[in-house]
């Protein structure tokens, strides 16, 4: 299978929400989200041969939940002789404002 540019696609807010809020329930004390700002994300989109992009679960040495972002070619190879990303905004503490993917506020359909 070759890796065209295409893969995932968009969701509706109710199926976010659901499985946002499901991911809290389960990890209430856990890190929520991470931020990467545009800038890395176009840098390792504008990668020679670049299809997409690749996030690993990963821990710090804290154990603290991080997120890694590299490239991935078409022929679904990670570009790990470019740039590899993280130290992204976490969330908490960087939120923003409260919404139905960051909070259980919000009601969720069914």
């Amino acid at each position: 299978m070759q890796f065209t540019g295409d893969e995932a696609e968009q969701i509706p807010l109710d199926l976010a929400a659901r499985w946002t809020r499901n991911f809290r329930e389960k990890h209430p004390d856990e890190t929520k989200a991470h931020f990467f700002g545009r800038n890395i994300v176009q840098k390792i989109l504008d990668q020679e041969g670049c299809m997409g992009i690749r996030l690993f679960y990963a821990l710090d040495d804290d154990s603290q939940k991080q997120l890694v972002m590299v490239g991935a070619d078409a022929d679904a190879n990670n570009q790990v002789d470019g740039v590899v990303a993280e130290f992204s905004a976490p969330c908490p503490d960087q939120c923003g404002k409260t919404d139905a993917l960051n909070s259980d506020a919000f009601e969720v359909k069914k």
